[in-house]
Order: C-alpha cells, then structure tokens, then sequence
C-alpha cells in the first residue's frame, strides 16, 4: 500500500519470516516493497526515503537466517530505487537500479539517479546478481555483466504493472534472459491496485535454460518457495557459448556474511499455477482494481447508476464480485423518456446480484431545470442541450446520494465511448472511479458473456446483453445514431490509440476511409472531456491518462 511504510514494513518482515520457516537461502520482495510502488511525489518530501530507510534497518533486525532482498528508496545526495541485502541482523549492500523506464505509465527519471554499477552478491558458496525490473528487460550492460558472472541465480525485484497479453511477453523475455546467461532468473512481482494501475503478481522461477519451473498466481499475495540445484546451473554454463564470448564481469562483487540454512531433507514440489485464459485475466484485474481502490480509500461500498444497459449491469457485476452485494447499490433514474426495458433491466441486475436497488425517477428535476432556464431557452429549438440535462440530473442525484451515504461513486463509461467523447460531462461520466474506463466496448460484452458462462447463470440478464446500446436521452435513440457499429469504432480505437497508425494505415488495412477520418477527428476533439473524467484501471498497453498524454489545444492533424 504505498505510503504505509510501518505496514508494508510488517507485512515484508513477516513473509521473511515465513521463507526462512521453510528453509529459503534467498528471499525477494517486489520493488519498492517498503513504500509500495509508485510513491510518485511522496518521493520529493525529504523525510519519506529517511523513513523508508529506518523501516529497511527494522526489518533487517529479523533476517537472521539466509539473505532477503527488500526494494526501497535511498537516499544519498539524490534518490536511487533502490534494493537493499539484507543477512544477519543488518544491512549489508545496497544495489541502485540502472535503467530508469521513463515512458507510458513510468516517471522513474522524474524521481531518481541511476545507478552506474551491477552487483554480485557473494554469500557462502552462493553467488547472486541483483537486479530492479528494467534492468533486466533488455539485453545490454546490466544482462551481459550477470551473463558473464558465473551465477547461481538472478535476481530480480520488480513492480510491472499490468496489461493485457503483457504476462506471456513478460515471461518470455526472462526466459531468454535466464537462458543467456545460463543462469536461473528469479522474478518476483508486485500484486494489487494502485489508482489506475494494477500489478498482477505472477512472479516465477526459470532454471538455467529458460525453463518455467515454478510460477505464483495472478492478483493474488503469496510466498512461493521453489528450489535450485547449482548442479544443473553448472551443467547448462559447460554447453552454454554466449557467456565465453562476454567480456568479463564489471559488477562489483560484495561478499555478506550470512547464516545459510542446510539443504533441507527433500526439494519443495515445484508449483506452477497455470496463467488465467484472456477474459478471466481481464475480469480479475478489474476486481482487483475495483476492492484495492476502494478498500485503501476506506469507502464502505459503492453506488452505482443502473440504467438497464451493458455497462452499468457490467460495473455492478464486477462491483459485487470484488466487494461483495452488500457493499453495492444501485440507482435507477428512469426518465420521461426512459424505456420500460430500462427499469426492468435494472431490476432484473439487482435481484440477480443480490444488491439494494433504489428508484429515483428524475422526471420533476429535468422539468425544474428546464423551467429555470426557459428564459433563455425560449425560442430555440430543443437539441442535445436537453438530452443532456437529462444524463446530468442524474449526475447530480448520484453526487448527493454518494455524499450522504458516504459510497463511491462508479461511472460505468467504457473505453470506446471515452474515446470519441460519447458521453455527458457532470453526467453520466460523474463519479470518483471509472473501471470500464480502458474496457472497448466489444470486450464489455465479452466479459458479461463470459462471467455468465463461468457462473453457470445469467448474472447479467440475457435481455441487457441482446438490448441494441442506447444512451437513450430522446426516444428510439440509439449509439449507431452517433457512432460506427462498435466493433469498427474498437478497430479504429485500437489502431490510432493503442498502436499509433495514422489514418490512411487504417484505411490501407481495410476499414472504412470515411469511419476511420471521423474516428480520429472524434478521439481529438474529446480530450478536454478525459481530463476531467474519474482516473480507471489500466488494462490495454495505452490506456488514457497515464500512457496517453495529449494537448488539449492542438492544432496538428
């Protein structure tokens, strides 16, 4: 949790504790263990790497046995992200990481000094390379100096955020690293939510060839003990030719003194938790986001406007898997214009999610708004300036709800509406957190289809899942009145927003010159919405925000 550094310090001392139980020799925690990751600003107060220090000193009172290595931030004339050596009572080396990433969701070089040396950890008979996440993504200085050290294992520290398909490529980049140095990689990642971002764990184990041979859970704490045979590592380094061809080693190499436990009787059974298929991966990352921003925040639950439609039954869906239905409630605010299917979907949502239903017609507030502005409405023809009033009282009782029950807000916007600024600012997109915010709409209706196939029920009502989408502010309306079919709209998205081509790219790869012009125009003109949209979770390789950062005033293109 970042800034908690007595909590986070605790809960480190205690899993170095339960390592050492089961006999381990080396014990990692994630990056930035002792203050959580990112601390960001927290990082230009003077005295929070002081306090993080003081922690690290706490915490190294307890390692009497083996060595753990703890990530934490350091602070000499300049702030390094840095890792410290822990082993009999104290402190003993202390590794700078190396390679700051400074792109997407990363501001290290904001914050930090590189380090400029590699370091070979000498304990006993052992000898471990030490590493922080980037330093090992690629091939270069830091992997060429572990290559050629002659080690028993590398190890690696890390926080790498979460997004879809990133775990696969993750893995087999260590893998390739593990087997370029002809050494075992050991990668241990961070779990949990942190604002937008989301750390999905799957920390591992590769022996010496790049072989998978233990692997933790995905969005889940847990120690994983594996073991390690310098034998087989010595094996794989005969037959091995890279690392002869590699200069030698510029780590500096610290030897610590340490207590190593024996062998112990019999090898811990090698544990690999198989990786999650692509929708249940995404639907436990915005659970894990949904509970650790709510949690951490200390709401005692949620409030979520329900409007029969696919996003809002999708977010209450996911709202109750991470928090439970009696921390969820729903808002229906039918409207004059408001289809019967409406408030039936509504309530069809919260009898089959368990959760409190409230029903506010809101009728008597758009006609108290319309009547205070009919002064300076008289005489113009109605537009979306009333279909907007609508989306905004709503807004406003959902404010007022969420400030005298003391819930959050969820705003049900997904990605493909974000993007082309389908959506009412102060309306439908009020709220304090936004987790369909990276969601395409076309992986909405993935994820419903999914989650019901995977309960064995219609968690979200087949007839909220077949309706034709609607923002439904004037009669019949529909979203194709406003937007290409979806799974063009997703298309073109994907391509200008995740993969940056142009749109006569898009155009040549075969989709609609005309869609593609509009789309683009669309994602440009709405920026100024998405700034002052509710932050959400992170689970493409470019979501808005963080990754995407682009001049409201912009005259390009």
């Amino acid at each position: 949790m970042v800034g908690d550094i007595a909590g986070n310090a605790l809960r480190v001392g205690e899993a170095i504790a339960r390592a050492s139980e089961a006999g381990a020799s080396v014990v990692l925690t994630p990056e930035l263990a002792v203050t959580g990751y990112p601390p960001e600003d927290l990082l230009l107060r003077p005295g929070f790497a002081t306090d993080a220090r003081a922690a690290v000193d706490e915490i190294a009172t307890g390692v009497r046995s083996g060595v753990a290595i703890v990530g934490f931030p350091e602070w000499d004339r300049d702030c390094h992200n840095s890792a410290a050596v822990l082993a009999d009572g104290r402190v003993q080396a202390i590794y700078r990481k190396r390679f700051l990433p400074n792109y997407g969701v990363f501001d290290e070089a904001r914050y930090f000094r590189a380090g400029e040396r590699g370091m070979v950890v000498c304990a006993g008979d052992l000898r471990l390379g030490v590493v922080v996440c980037e330093d090992l993504w690629y091939p270069g200085p830091v992997a060429n100096d572990l290559a050629s050290a002659g080690l028993d294992a590398v190890c690696c520290i890390s926080a790498s955020p979460y997004h879809r398909d990133k775990g696969d490529a993750r893995e087999a980049m260590l893998a390739t690293r593990a087997s370029d140095a002809a050494a075992p990689v050991l990668f241990c990642n961070q779990v949990g939510g942190q604002d937008e971002l989301v750390f999905d764990g799957r920390s591992a184990a590769f022996d010496a060839a790049g072989r998978v041979v233990a692997r933790a859970r995905q969005f889940q704490e847990e120690l994983l003990v594996v073991d390690l045979h310098s034998d087989h590592t010595g094996r794989r380094r005969l037959t091995e030719p890279l690392v002869r061809r590699l200069p030698p080693s510029g780590a500096e190499e610290v030897r610590v003194e340490a207590r190593l436990p024996r062998d112990p009787e019999g090898p811990a059974p090698a544990r690999l938790a198989p990786p999650y298929p692509p929708e249940e991966e995404v639907w436990r990352a915005l659970v894990t986001g949904i509970e650790d921003y709510v949690d951490k925040n200390g709401f005692p639950g949620v409030l979520i406007g329900l409007s029969g439609g696919i996003d809002s039954s999708l977010t209450a869906a996911l709202a109750v898997a991470a928090l439970g239905p009696a921390r969820v409630t729903g808002v229906a605010m039918p409207s004059a214009v408001s289809s019967p299917l409406s408030l039936e979907g509504a309530q069809a949502l919260a009898t089959s999610l368990g959760t409190r239903l409230i029903e506010v017609p809101i009728a008597p507030v758009v006609g108290a708004f319309e009547q205070a502005l009919r002064p300076e409405f008289d005489g113009r023809p109605r537009d979306v300036t009333e279909e907007n009033l609508q989306a905004r009282a709503r807004g406003t009782l959902l404010m007022a709800l969420s400030n005298k029950l003391g819930l959050l807000v969820l705003a049900p916007g997904n990605k493909s509406e974000m993007s082309v600024g389908y959506s009412t600012l102060y309306g439908d997109m009020v709220g304090g957190f936004a987790p369909l915010r990276d969601v395409a709409k076309t992986w909405v209706y993935r994820l419903a289809r999914w989650h019901n196939a995977d309960e064995g029920r219609e968690v979200v009502p087949q007839a909220v899942i077949d309706r034709p989408p609607t923002a439904e502010l004037r009669p019949g309306q529909l979203d194709t009145d406003s937007l290409p079919p979806y799974d063009v709209l997703d298309r073109v998205i994907e391509g200008y927003v995740e993969e940056g081509l142009d749109a006569e790219e898009m155009a040549a790869a075969g989709l609609p010159a005309e869609e593609v012009d509009r789309v683009v125009r669309m994602v440009d003109r709405a920026e100024y919405k998405r700034r002052q949209g509710p932050v959400g979770i992170k689970i493409t390789p470019r979501a808005f925000g963080r990754d995407r950062r682009m001049p409201i005033t912009n005259w390009y293109g």
